[in-house]
């Protein structure tokens, strides 16, 4: 559906926003970028006009203090060097999701509105102070009235309609920086906004919350490593859940983990292993699992909270997956060029054997090594010089994978500075990979295809002119917003008086801050 708001809006957040950046910095990259479009060039002197701009950019600050969306965004380029660099991405990955605490009175009223009862015949205690507060909700200590220790999230009054609001002047300006051409168009920016509106909306309501953790929890019962509270659904609704306490320590807390006694080699082990079950064995993972999102009980049992970020990759990616990941620690590059071209990840007019040369370039330095004595820097470097060089298109439905890889390793590097996550990983997925790809995984496999393709006959004899779709793991891109491109409406008439409007903001804004003396 085309967004109603009009374009001069889109502009002046913008503007705004911009302008929020610049004082941090933020821009100077951006700015400096060979494939930035010399359109967003001129928009990024335009925003840092009069404005005094540190040496050193703090991206994760500026998105801060943009706002919620903001900090929901940032998480997610974090994983993106490609699109807003190597280093901008390092400083995003410090981005905490913090925010000031919304006062008792107004989360008490939430709660009573929602169940339409009072707070006390739901809890026989409620703690008025948060223990944390992030950009969607907060979540509170609690005592439930049959004496269940109990995490009470709360979703932030009117959250709702700040992001819809935010995240549509980022839909309107990716389009018309998708529609620039080039690099721009490459990177699929519409795509990722996309993705991340669904993902906003999901965390946004806490029922769907709810149910991945339950999903997640039936998913790793096996898994005795690692936890995931159970879910009170008579206390759960869209702005408000319940779920067990857990009682552990942060794992960010790594001086207090040694005290008590727990082992960083192997904490940081299943760690990584329990990150490869979800999303090899069971394609259903926990897409935030940064250090505050992760506790250890006395056992050593590693607890998850907060799953309002899920990813999902379907039967073939996770094959792909496990094989790139086994063909990588084993050295065999020839196997995962092809399967980046079976996947359809590479356009099928470049060369295997040249592709698979440019992956032994990047990945034989990697191999041996502890992650403490890898420049993370340059192997991204390599990695997104090959995704230039062989015009690979963004995947959007890896990108949950990819931020979620990130976070896992920088926890487990935090834990154990030395550990090796080739060697980590390796014999969990040469084993799934034994189990799955083996001879009876095939031969069931095989039946199963049959079974399909007798029950499609009925279908393809009356339909001989349907076209099959071609072999690939990506799932069929979402339909896209109509958004109306100033230069091909009406608009195109009046884009010089929202020029205009831009340049006297900014200007008006850079005077008021140098009089109060802010700048």
């Amino acid at each position: 559906m085309e967004s109603l708001t009009r374009p001069v809006t889109h502009i002046v957040r913008l503007l705004k926003w911009g302008r929020i950046l610049a004082r941090h910095g933020a821009l100077r990259g951006i700015e400096s970028a060979p494939q930035t479009p010399p359109g967003v060039k001129r928009l990024c002197r335009i925003a840092r006009l009069g404005t005094i701009q540190p040496k050193i950019p703090d991206y994760a600050a500026a998105f801060q203090a943009i706002g919620p969306a903001a900090v929901k965004l940032g998480q997610t380029l974090a994983t993106r060097p490609d699109l807003v660099g190597e280093e901008a991405a390092h400083n995003l990955l410090t981005l905490q999701d913090a925010l000031a605490p919304v006062a008792f009175e107004r989360i008490r009223q939430e709660i009573e509105a929602t169940f339409e009862v009072p707070l006390e015949s739901l809890y026989s205690e409620f703690d008025p102070e948060p223990v944390g507060s992030a950009s969607i909700a907060q979540v509170h200590r609690a005592v439930t009235t049959e004496g269940r220790k109990v995490a009470v999230k709360v979703r932030r009054p009117g959250i709702d309609k700040q992001f819809a609001r935010d995240i549509d002047t980022y839909e309107w300006a990716a389009a018309h920086l998708e529609a620039l051409g080039g690099e721009a168009t490459r990177l699929r920016p519409r795509e990722v906004i996309a993705n991340f509106r669904r993902w906003t909306l999901r965390e946004l309501d806490l029922r769907r919350e709810a149910a991945s953790a339950s999903e997640l929890r039936d998913a790793m019962v096996g898994v005795p490593t690692y936890e995931v509270p159970e879910i009170d659904w008579d206390r759960t609704a869209s702005r408000v859940m319940t779920l067990d306490w857990i009682d552990g320590i942060k794992i960010s807390h790594r001086e207090q983990l040694i005290a008590a006694g727990h082992d960083m080699e192997k904490l940081s082990a299943n760690l990584v292993n329990a990150f490869l079950r979800q999303a090899i064995a069971e394609g259903f993972f926990h897409a935030d699992m940064h250090q505050g999102n992760l506790f250890v009980k006395a056992d050593g049992t590693i607890a998850a909270v907060d799953f309002g970020i899920m990813g999902r990759i379907n039967r073939q990616a996770r094959y792909w997956l496990a094989e790139i990941l086994y063909g990588l620690t084993t050295g065999n590059y020839r196997r995962v060029a092809e399967i980046h071209f079976e996947a359809q990840y590479v356009p099928a007019y470049h060369s295997v054997e040249e592709f698979a040369t440019a992956l032994r370039a990047v990945g034989e330095p990697m191999r041996g090594k502890p992650v403490s004595e890898l420049s993370v820097g340059q192997m991204l470097d390599g990695l997104f010089a090959i995704t230039r060089d062989f015009d690979m298109q963004t995947q959007p439905h890896l990108l949950l994978l990819q931020k979620t890889m990130v976070m896992v390793e920088g926890v487990a590097t935090m834990l154990n500075p030395k550990i090796n996550m080739w060697n980590v990983s390796g014999p969990f997925v040469s084993e799934w990979i034994r189990d799955e790809l083996g001879p009876e995984a095939a031969l069931a496999d095989g039946i199963r295809e049959q079974g399909k393709t007798l029950a499609l006959i009925p279908d393809i004899i009356r339909r001989l002119d349907a076209q099959l779709p071609r072999k690939g793991a990506a799932p069929p891109a979402p339909p896209l917003p109509d958004i109306a491109l100033m230069w091909d409406t009406g608009e195109k008439k009046r884009w010089w008086r929202y020029a205009l409007t831009a340049i006297a903001g900014a200007a008006a804004g850079a005077a008021a801050l140098w009089a109060l003396g802010i700048n």
